[in-house]
């Protein structure tokens, strides 16, 4: 690699390169720690490459955009970043383009819906490193207690809440809409309505008649009739939800893939079925992605892209999504997860793939848009919450910061 390299005619004193790459551990213990995948798949390129090094340092979800942030703030950009978001830093030149870096073959690999999502002002800077879908997770067993089959209206999921509130089901349907992640619990039901966060290309749309009505229709048909369960929506976490439903005392909430195994872990018996909308079955899921990025401060283009090319290989994309219960970002992997035995629980959110709708992080506005609606969209259905108000509150946030950061 170190000679075919320096044959191309790249600069350098010395034929050896390392790259460091900072990424997120999607892992919840020692035991899965995303550090194991990195390493692991490392290992096997530095041995093909022996001029190239590859450091990796692994961050939480907590911390690792802050660190990120503050090594580009500091004049000291990794080559790679596995993170959150990348909008602001397409936006202010940092990044390579993707073009810039992948091979023709992989970078055409990435679902479409995904590699869309990864453009600001219809140039390609995120590759999808990862993405989940959402499905209407429910518990068999408080079903058939109460008699009821899996609902795919809003007025069936009410009228199911009320059958297992009455059955003395503590959360009959989990609505987390606290700051831990609030947007994506209402992204979801803003689709579900016929809705979303951006209706058009140009602009925000948060308080479309679309998305007001489905706020209105959780304040007053779910939540102001006591079928969310004993933690106030404003006040309860996703992560919380997700551990109610495990210890079975959850009727409905939305989930995505993990869900899967943590409930199976405690003897949960579920099913899953597409989001209820208005009138049937929701036509496009909420998708969401997380990114790689490539920085062009160090100059390390070509390596970076063969490492890339490595890292987005159908083994260890197939690798990296079995690990942690997600769905490939490629077609390749995706066609053989859907045909594989092995896969079959992740199928269903495989299906929804194609028509997901992720949130609009190709707005360099999103990561301020997203905060805000994590701390005050909660309000809109508390006991004296306006809905219309809350969301057109949003709506004047979003539509300043959005003019603000162009």
């Amino acid at each position: 690699m170190a000679a075919v390299l320096t044959g191309c005619g790249l600069s350098g004193d010395s034929d050896d390169v390392t790259l460091r790459l900072v990424a997120a551990d999607y892992g919840d213990s020692s035991a899965n720690s995303s550090k194991k995948y990195w390493d692991k798949l490392v290992e096997g390129y530095e041995k093909d490459h022996p001029g190239v090094t590859v450091d990796v340092s692994v961050y939480s979800w907590n911390d690792v955009d802050a660190k990120v942030k503050a090594m580009v703030d500091a004049g000291e950009a990794p080559d790679m970043a596995q993170i959150g978001a990348y909008a602001d830093y397409a936006a202010a030149d940092l990044l390579y383009k993707v073009s810039d870096v992948l091979s023709i073959p992989v970078e055409a690999d990435f679902v479409s819906q995904l590699a869309n999502a990864g453009e600001v002002h219809g140039v390609r800077y995120g590759m999808p490193f990862a993405s989940s879908t959402r499905l209407l997770f429910y518990n068999k067993t408080l079903f058939a207690k109460a008699g009821l089959t899996p609902p795919t209206t809003w007025a069936e999921l009410a009228e199911d809440a009320k059958a297992l509130k009455d059955e003395g089901v503590k959360y009959p349907y989990a609505l987390p809409l606290g700051s831990e992640e609030a947007q994506a619990e209402t992204l979801q039901w803003l689709l579900s309505g016929g809705g979303g966060y951006t209706q058009t290309v140009s602009a925000y749309s948060i308080d479309s008649t679309e998305n007001v009505e489905t706020f209105d229709w959780l304040k007053d048909d779910l939540v102001g009739k006591g079928l969310t369960g004993p933690v106030a929506p404003d006040k309860l976490n996703r992560a919380a939800a997700f551990a109610a439903f495990a210890a079975g005392d959850v009727g409905m909430l939305n989930g995505h893939p993990s869900l899967m195994k943590a409930a199976a872990s405690k003897g949960v018996k579920f099913g899953m079925v597409p989001m209820p909308g208005v009138a049937g079955p929701t036509k496009v899921s909420m998708g969401v992605a997380d990114w790689m990025t490539a920085f062009k401060q160090n100059g390390h283009a070509e390596q970076v892209g063969d490492f890339l090319d490595y890292v987005y290989s159908e083994k260890n994309v197939l690798d990296f999504s079995r690990e942690y219960d997600l769905l490939p970002v490629t077609n390749s992997a995706s066609q053989v997860m859907g045909a594989a035995k092995e896969d079959a629980d992740l199928k269903p959110f495989l299906d929804q793939l194609p028509l997901s709708e992720t949130y609009p992080v190709g707005r360099t506005s999103w990561a301020k848009v997203s905060a805000e609606i994590k701390q005050r969209i909660g309000r809109a259905v508390t006991a004296n919450g306006d809905p219309a108000g809350v969301l057109g509150e949003l709506q004047t946030t979003a539509t300043t910061l959005d003019a603000g950061t162009g």
